[in-house]
Order: C-alpha cells, then sequence, then structure tokens
C-alpha cells in the first residue's frame, strides 16, 4: 500500500510517530495524481508547488514536535465553489473565467490553520446545480456518473488524489457522489459549518461537509470546521465533537427504518444491501424500529421550490449579462427559477416548517433513520432517465436527488458510507439521520458499523490498469 491509499488517521497516526513525512505522503498523492486524473478528472487546479511548500512546512514542524492536531500535513481537496486566496473558484463553469479568490473561505483557512495541506480544486457540475459532475468520471467504472455536485471530491478521495476533501450538499450533493464512488460522506447540521466565502446554490438549503475513505476520518476532519462566524448568519456555536471509540456496541441505540418513502422505487440489490447493513446494526446492539416519514410526498416539491428560486436570485445579473456562459442544463434551471413566483417560494416556506416539526417528532423516538442514500447505482455517463417495474419514470437527477433532500430540507445531520456493491461491482451506500448537532451520534453507528463489517464493503482505493 502506498501512502495516498491511507486513511487520514492511519496517516496521521504515520506521521505522529514519525513513520512517515508530510512531504512524502504529498508527493505520493501527487504521483497518484499524475497516474489517474487525466482519465478522471477529479480536479479543476493542481496547486502542487503550494502544496509542496506547505507540506516542507509541515515537515519542519513536526521535526521540531509543533503537530497541529490529526490534519497535520494531510492532503486535501476543496470543491472548487471554496475560496482559497490566489486561487480561482471556477464553479466549473465558463462564468467564473479569470475569476481568483482574494482571501481565504473559513473553512479553507480552518483547514489550513489544522495543518491540512491543498492539493487543489476539484470539479464540481456546474455551480453545484446537478447531480453527475459531468467533467469528472467516477473512481471505480470510467463509463459511470461520478455523481454531483460534488463529485470530483468524492473521485478523488476515491481513487487516492486526496486524502479527504471537502464538499457542498444542497439537495444531496455531499452524499450522492460518496455513495456512488464508495466512499464516505457527511452533510452536518445546517449552521455547524460556516458558508462564508463558499458559492451559494441556495442559501437556506447550502451545507458544507467532508468527504473521507472512512467514518472515523470524517469525524477528525469535522471538528476544524466547525464553531461560529458571523459572516455566515446562518452559523451556531459547535457543540463538543470527539473522535468515535473503539468499541463496536451499540447497545441502547434506537434505529428506525421507514416502511414509506426511503424503500420506494429502489433497486433491489440497493435494498438488500441497506437492509442487511440494518440488520448488522441490530447485531451490534441497536433496537429496530418501523418509522413512518412525515409529508414524504412532499419532498422533492419542497425542495425544488426552496433551491430554485434562491438559485435563481443569487445569479440574476450573470444570469442576463453572460447567459451563453452558462452549461445548457444550468442555463435550463436558473432560467426555470424566473417563473416561479413568490407565492409558490413562501408556500414551500411553510412546508419546510411544517417538515421540520414533524422530523423533530420522529426523532423523539428514535435516535437515527437508517435507509438508503441514493435509490441505485452509478449509472452509465449520458443516461438520462431511469425506469422501474412499474413502469414509473423519472430523471437521473431525480432519482440521486429523491432520498437525499430530506436531510438537507429539515436541515438534520446524515452520514453516508459504504454497505455492499450491487453486481457489476458498483459501492452501494446507506445514509443515518439524526437529530439536529448529534453527529457523534451518527459517527458512532457508522465507525461501529465499518469496525464490525465484513472485509467486502471496504472498497479500497480502484486499480485504473
Amino acid at each position: 500500500m502506498t501512502p495516498a491509499e491511507l486513511t487520514l488517521a492511519a496517516a496521521a497516526d504515520a506521521i505522529r510517530e514519525r513513520r512517515l513525512s508530510p512531504v512524502e505522503l504529498l508527493e505520493s498523492v501527487l504521483d497518484r495524481v499524475e497516474e489517474v486524473d487525466r482519465d478522471l478528472g477529479a480536479y479543476v487546479t493542481v496547486t502542487a508547488d503550494r502544496a509542496r511548500r506547505a507540506a516542507r512546512a509541515a515537515e519542519a514542524e513536526a521535526a521540531a514536535g509543533r503537530l497541529r492536531g490529526p490534519l497535520h500535513g494531510i492532503p486535501m481537496g476543496l470543491k472548487d465553489l471554496i475560496d482559497v486566496a490566489g486561487t480561482a473558484t471556477s464553479a466549473s463553469s465558463r462564468v467564473r473565467d479569470g475569476h481568483l479568490a482574494d482571501a481565504d473561505s473559513t473553512v479553507a483557512a480552518r483547514l489550513t490553520e489544522a495543518g491540512a495541506v491543498l492539493v487543489g480544486k476539484t470539479h464540481t457540475h456546474g455551480f453545484a446545480y446537478g447531480l453527475t459532475t459531468p467533467q469528472t468520471r467516477n473512481a471505480r467504472d470510467r463509463d459511470r456518473v461520478a455523481g454531483g455536485s460534488s463529485g470530483g471530491s468524492a473521485v478523488a478521495v476515491a481513487s487516492g488524489t486526496a486524502t479527504f476533501a471537502l464538499g457542498t450538499d444542497t439537495g444531496g450533493s455531499i452524499r450522492v457522489p460518496a455513495a456512488l464512488n464508495g466512499v464516505v460522506g457527511l452533510k452536518p447540521t445546517y449552521g455547524l459549518v460556516p458558508r462564508h466565502g463558499v458559492t451559494s446554490l441556495s442559501w437556506s438549503l447550502d451545507h458544507v461537509g467532508p468527504i473521507t475513505r472512512t467514518v472515523e476520518d470524517a469525524a477528525l476532519v469535522l471538528p476544524a470546521l466547525t464553531g461560529h462566524d458571523p459572516r455566515d448568519p446562518a452559523s451556531v456555536p459547535a457543540p463538543a465533537l470527539h473522535r468515535p471509540g473503539p468499541d463496536p456496541d451499540l447497545t441502547g441505540l434506537r434505529v428506525g427504518v421507514p416502511r414509506n418513502f426511503y424503500f420506494d422505487h429502489v433497486a433491489p440489490e440497493v435494498e438488500a444491501a441497506v437492509r442487511g447493513a440494518v440488520d448488522r446494526l441490530r447485531d451490534l446492539g441497536a433496537r429496530l424500529t418501523e418509522v413512518e416519514i412525515p409529508l414524504a410526498r412532499y419532498v422533492q416539491a419542497v425542495q425544488w421550490g426552496l433551491m430554485v428560486p434562491e438559485a435563481t436570485a443569487y445569479h440574476e445579473r450573470t444570469l442576463r449579462d453572460v447567459p451563453d456562459r452558462y452549461a445548457d442544463d444550468v442555463r435550463v434551471l436558473l432560467e426555470a427559477g424566473e417563473l416561479m413566483s413568490a407565492g409558490d417560494h413562501l408556500r414551500a416556506q411553510r412546508a419546510r416548517t411544517l417538515m421540520r416539526r414533524e422530523w423533530a417528532r420522529l426523532l423523539t423516538d428514535v435516535d437515527v433513520i437508517a435507509a438508503p442514500t441514493v435509490p441505485l447505482t452509478a449509472v452509465p455517463s449520458g443516461r438520462e432517465t431511469v425506469t422501474w417495474p412499474d413502469g414509473t419514470t423519472e430523471t437521473v437527477s431525480d432519482a440521486y436527488v429523491r432520498l437525499s433532500a430530506p436531510a438537507d430540507i429539515t436541515g438534520v445531520p446524515a452520514l453516508t458510507f459504504p454497505v455492499g456493491r450491487d453486481g457489476d461491482g458498483l459501492p452501494i451506500g446507506m445514509q443515518l439521520l439524526g437529530r439536529p448537532f448529534e453527529e457523534a451520534v451518527l459517527l458512532r453507528a457508522g465507525h461501529a458499523y465499518e469496525r464490525s463489517a465484513p472485509a467486502w464493503t471496504s472498497l479500497g482505493t480502484p486499480s485504473l490498469d
């Protein structure tokens, strides 16, 4: 195993114990970028010179005994919505040609302070408005979609070109690509991670969070991101966050298993893998309870009713000035937002208030809800629709967003991690959803699962031979 293939936890331990230097780790990752990223397209920009300077500085600090914590010297990728001073934030769109950030975003500054080393900026579906990231190929099968909109970040982590990465999640954009590439994605509680300096898609739905190889790694990244920032009006003080312990015992954990919505129109192999993972949680001591997902039939209408007009408002000026610079699929959605009435947006806000209230009530009876992250694995690139056995047809984007949207609407935390593979060897993800600011509960349960799971659910870094 090369250093580029190490989990964050393993790399951090090796750096702390002086068995691996930050420079060695970075060079292994940059070698991996050179080897595979021409085929995968995870990165918009690779900041190799900057990264080497940061790694040398981290190595000097480590040699002097001044470790900054578990992220010291760890290579990372940042979704290209996240500002880094002096570096382009293109949002993977020609609209941003020539744009350079003049200051660090809050999360970039915090990760730098924690000692992380920026490898580069990763591709997003243009302005995060899509679920496939067409510039990027799936790390497990180059003929399949990467998922979006944080597809570049998920592929970088899965392929070994970053030890961890950040994405954003407005309708599932961390969890969808994480699930499709067989890695871990955490969408924190709304307001837990500040968004200052992060290009917005929909301000009332946007979240920033980590994509990692393991649940344990996600628990190491999250504390570096949290803490109140008054420049983000939604930002809140962070509760104490702890690394999950080694004990996989989940005795007393109440796991809700949906009887509606989350298992509707789901591929049989996905349902089987997720139900098997739920049974494993039970074997670890959790108590399973069937639950009814409230107001489920309104989820997609509320998601689009909130996101579409907010996205259009953000792009109002450039959509009129340079409409031809937008990708066709993004421009169509933005133009559709101009047709939505204020009444539609207000009704979506009222419905969200009801959903939050009902989900809060639901989460008094259980500690977490376990469900599929997406209803099907990565589809072939270019496929636009999915037809289910009952004849129902939906777009690929609608299929991928359908099960992830509730956590964005309600603002509750959600964690996805791999629980198996389908007949084509493609990853299957399960998500756990919990009460606001109880990320620790999700991380404990996810970590317990991954410590006890059979070896075939650990997908490893793919070969592209």
